[in-house]
Parts: C-alpha cells; structure tokens; sequence
C-alpha cells in the first residue's frame, strides 16, 4: 500500500489539504517523528503564513526529508513549503529553507498590492513538460494567497504574473512544489494532485 506523509510543522490547513488528496485517490499519513519517514511513498509539504514558521522543521525533520529525497522519493511542497523547498527567503532571511532548489524566495515589489489573493494564470515555461502539469492546459488560472514568491530558475515548470514573474510550479526531478493552493483549486487543482501520486506511485513500484 503506497503511504503519502503530510508534514505537520503548525503552519497549514491539513485539513483541506487531506480532503483534496483524498478527491485525488490517495489518503495521507501525519507522521508524528522523522523517523516515521522511513518507506514512506511521498512526502507534502504545506504551509500558509510566514516563512518563520519553517523553522518548527527541526534538524531531525529536515535531515529525515532531505535523506529521503536523496533516496528519490518524491516531495511536494505547497505554498510555503514551496517556498521552503528553496534556500530561504527575505521574509526570515535567519530561517534556513531545505536547500533542495538553488535561489531564495522574495517579496512581492511595490506598487503590487500584497498578499497576492485569487485567480491566477500558469504558464509553462519553455522547458521539457513537468509530470504535475499532466492534463493542466496552459492559462489554466489557479488560487494564489501570498506575499512572497520564489524566483524564475531552471527549476520552473510554470510562472505566474503579478507585476513580475514567479515560480508557480518547480519540478527539480523527484522534488516539486506549487504556490497556489491545488485542494482550492477545483478540478485542475485536483488533476496535479492527482499527478502527483501518479508520479509517487510510479517511482516506488
């Protein structure tokens, strides 16, 4: 039986998170130590708020995630735990991110009205198509709540214009990470999430 592990660090709704993966076809594990991590399937990371609220992933749980991404078990990070998967950000520039995608997130510039909230395109940037955007036609709008972004890098699958361009999905082979929430999404939001165990699935069989 494939497990999926939600990360609870205090800092997401995991309830609604739950209730979209379960639209998708899968049910989530809440592992209550790292070492819980072990042989598990796939990992999520959610988050909403201040990137501060990463630093609730001790050592313990960032060495656990990070040995298993090494290991290739997929990881996806939503929202904040996008953020996360980066170096850091300007928000908390003490608070380390896991370091799994080069780049640190930033703040949204003025005149911009943040936090940036509601509908909003993805473009697919021109690289080889990202897994997670599997059946996601190009313009498709997504719902966006925040007030920093992480950058444009070779790991951006899709961006997204609010003044300027951000990262809305990475895909850095097993690691993958959304800005928007996909479980508010509606049906396109719940086809990644869909995608996701697909791709969990097919790299542990």
């Amino acid at each position: 039986m494939k497990r999926i592990a939600l990360i609870d660090y205090g800092a997401g709704n995991l309830t609604s998170v739950r209730k979209g993966f379960v639209a998708a076809g899968a049910d989530l594990f809440t592992p209550d130590s790292p070492s819980a991590l072990a042989g598990m399937s796939a990992i999520v990371v959610p988050g909403v708020g201040h990137f501060a609220a990463t630093s609730s992933l001790s050592d313990g749980w960032r060495e656990a995630i990070a040995v298993a991404v090494r290991q290739g078990t997929p990881l996806l990070g939503i929202c904040l735990g996008l953020q996360w998967l980066f170096e850091g950000s300007e928000e908390a520039p003490d608070v380390p991110g896991l370091g799994a995608i080069p780049g640190r997130c930033f703040r949204l510039p003025p005149p911009l009205k943040v936090p940036h909230v509601g509908w909003n395109a993805l473009e697919p940037t021109p690289r080889p198509p990202s897994a997670l955007l599997e059946g996601v036609h190009p313009g498709t709008h997504m719902y966006f709540t925040h007030s920093y972004a992480a950058p444009v890098t070779d790991a951006c699958a899709a961006w997204t214009s609010h003044g300027v361009r951000f990262a809305s999905v990475v895909d850095a082979g097993n690691v993958f990470g959304v800005q928007f929430h996909p479980e508010k999404s509606s049906d396109s939001g719940i086809r990644i999430l869909e995608n996701f165990v697909r791709i969990s699935c097919s790299r542990n069989e």
